[in-house]
């Protein structure tokens, strides 16, 4: 827990990085996950080669990752002391870029602009969006912001409560790296192979209570029923240990039918179901934004929670 430093000090980081973020959104120019996805690109062409992929995969995580969290360390140790973790974890939390890419698609299928919406949801997903119905991309968006919900916020917020700055700044290279490179393609299946298992191992945890805070954040008594259910009956199937448990969840407190087919590289993929209920459609991509925005009031008020707890002991 952030160095061994009290719970009232975490929660007041944390809720600063949170308040950063949503003030300030992402930075416009020399954004640090884009200069690292440059320096990530440059690694692999350089060392995905011929032989021993998964050693070399090895080296090349270790080559991008380790020296900034190192560098991160060294910063949360400087006079800047504090100010370095908020300011760190501001620049690896997405809550506010999770809304700004995702409801300008949500207005434009409400205006009936497909072409806007495909062209708007192309830059956040993999599948491709050509042809997509109203109904495919409202689930393709929806289905992105439950999964990120986690990887943008709340496994960046777990980490950091474990070890700070450096913390969440590990924990977001490496789910970049991830995302970058844990393909099951000829190119990366064995190159991104640590990659891919590194992430499962940090996400591990916070998937788990990613979707305990959808579970509790569904709106009723049934809906949190129909959430718990679709974890326990749904997640299973997903190859991923981690997005099946939070987008069953997710998908089962929105009442929503999610998965199924979607189209990758021209071809079309059943994918295991996620949720049950109606089909998505617009309205439901600012649901899931209130969702992933009401588990983070959630994990900050269980933060300051355990910071007056904390109080109240060295205090008795």
């Amino acid at each position: 827990m952030l160095n061994g430093w009290s719970w009232p000090v975490v929660a007041m980081l944390m809720a600063a990085g949170v308040v950063l973020d949503l003030l300030l959104g992402e930075p416009r120019r020399l954004h640090p996950l884009v200069g690292f996805g440059r320096l990530a690109n440059a690694i692999e062409r350089s060392l995905n080669k011929a032989g021993a992929r998964i050693a070399r995969g090895a080296l090349g995580w270790a080559l991008a990752v380790l020296p900034i969290t190192a560098a991160s360390v060294l910063l949360c140790q400087s006079p800047m002391g504090l100010a370095a973790h908020a300011v760190l974890l501001y620049l690896c939390i997405g809550l506010r870029s999770l809304r700004e890419h995702n409801l300008p698609i949500a207005e434009a299928l409400r205006a009936g602009d497909l072409p806007s919406a495909r062209e708007l949801t192309a830059r956040i997903v993999s599948r491709d969006t050509q042809g997509a119905s109203a109904s495919d991309l409202a689930k393709a968006s929806t289905e992105s912001l439950l999964e990120n919900g986690n990887d943008a916020v709340f496994g960046t917020l777990f980490w950091f409560a474990v070890a700070g700055g450096p913390g969440a700044v590990l924990f977001r290279l490496a789910n970049t790296l991830d995302a970058m490179w844990g393909y099951r393609s000829p190119r990366f299946l064995e190159f991104g192979r640590v990659a891919a298992r590194i992430d499962d191992a940090l996400n591990y945890i916070p998937a788990r209570l990613t979707a305990l805070s959808y579970v509790l954040l569904a709106p009723g008594r049934k809906a949190r029923l129909r959430a718990l259910y679709c974890w326990r009956t749904q997640a299973p199937q997903w190859s991923s240990p981690n997005a099946g448990p939070v987008m069953s969840t997710g998908a089962g407190a929105l009442g929503l039918a999610l998965g199924g087919a979607a189209v990758y590289d021209g071809e079309l993929e059943q994918r295991p179901p996620l949720g049950m209920g109606m089909e998505a459609e617009a309205a439901d991509i600012r649901r899931a934004w209130q969702l992933v925005a009401l588990a983070t009031l959630l994990w900050l008020g269980l933060a300051l929670f355990c910071a007056i707890i904390a109080f109240g002991v060295w205090h008795a």
